[in-house]
């Protein structure tokens, strides 16, 4: 048995992200907390976390994860966007706590051309202000990237060096992204390479801390550094590459949440049972 889902809409409520993640034949399912194209965020109000958690309840979903909007970056040299990007990163870590749901996925963002360095010890420091001042026990998850330019947390090594800035490491996990990582040069496609990105990995940063596969296909090739999404098994990793990943134990241990395209090919429903296909298990009717 695999657990998958997908990212989800919160139109309407966001208690109606948990009846679009149960429409759409989910076992877990991603949302953002809030309009992501904005800083602004509208406090959540006691009775739409009471109807979310409510609805989460009465659902058979096994868990939810809240993902960072779009304009944070907590490596950006320029002082009004990295602090709007720490009070972001707070806010949602407290609507998290608020909705009981365990978990903040971030981009670890772009330096902007300052330099790998400066941007990994912002992105540490950035976490520190949130996390030195919070009393929750919501994990923060950093999201490996494709390798675009002068992106902050391609590497297995630059996360590695992000995360031992970090006080309170303990409330650090990681996001992995199929298609970032195969963006990044990591070969996930060959049979046997995401065994060997796994063992990678744990030398590195040590897989305990995966709480979250993000399984997107690819339509940009192997170490190309571009981020765009396609549908599994439809993209440059391919359902060959699929297969392969699916077979590992370690992923099939845990959540999977599908960022794909809804297109005239496939819908999120498509997509998830895709998954299921391919993982060699039948889908829920």
């Amino acid at each position: 048995m695999v657990l998958v889902g997908v990212h989800v809409s919160i139109a309407g409520s966001i208690a109606s992200s948990v009846v679009r993640a149960v429409n759409s034949g989910c076992d877990v399912f991603q949302i953002f907390s809030r309009n992501p194209r904005g800083w602004n965020e509208k406090p959540l109000l006691s009775e739409e976390i009471v109807q979310f958690q409510n609805e989460f309840k009465n659902s058979k979903l096994q868990i939810a994860f809240v993902h960072m909007p779009y304009l944070p970056n907590l490596a950006s040299p320029r002082l009004e966007v990295y602090e709007k990007s720490v009070e972001s990163l707070g806010i949602e870590v407290r609507r998290c706590s608020a909705l009981r749901i365990p978990y903040i996925v971030t981009h670890l963002g772009h330096h902007l051309g300052d330099g790998i360095e400066k941007g990994q010890k912002r992105v540490s420091e950035a976490i520190n202000l949130v996390l030195d001042n919070d009393t929750s026990d919501v994990q923060i998850l950093l999201e490996n990237t494709a390798g675009e330019k002068n992106s902050v947390g391609s590497s297995f090594g630059d996360i590695r060096v992000v995360i031992d800035g970090i006080n309170k490491a303990e409330r650090i996990g990681i996001c992995f992204d199929t298609c970032h990582a195969f963006g990044a040069g990591y070969d996930l496609k060959r049979d046997g390479g995401i065994d060997d990105v796994l063992a990678d990995f744990e030398k590195i940063i040590g897989t305990k801390r995966i709480k979250l596969i993000h399984l997107n296909d690819s339509k940009g090739d192997l170490g190309s550094g571009l981020d765009r999404h396609e549908h599994i098994g439809l993209g440059m990793i391919g359902e060959p590459g699929f297969r392969n990943i699916l077979k590992n134990p370690f992923i099939r241990s845990l959540p999977l949440v599908c960022e794909t395209p809804v297109d005239a090919r496939r819908d999120d429903r498509g997509n998830i049972q895709k998954v299921h296909e391919l993982a060699q298990i039948s889908p829920v009717q």
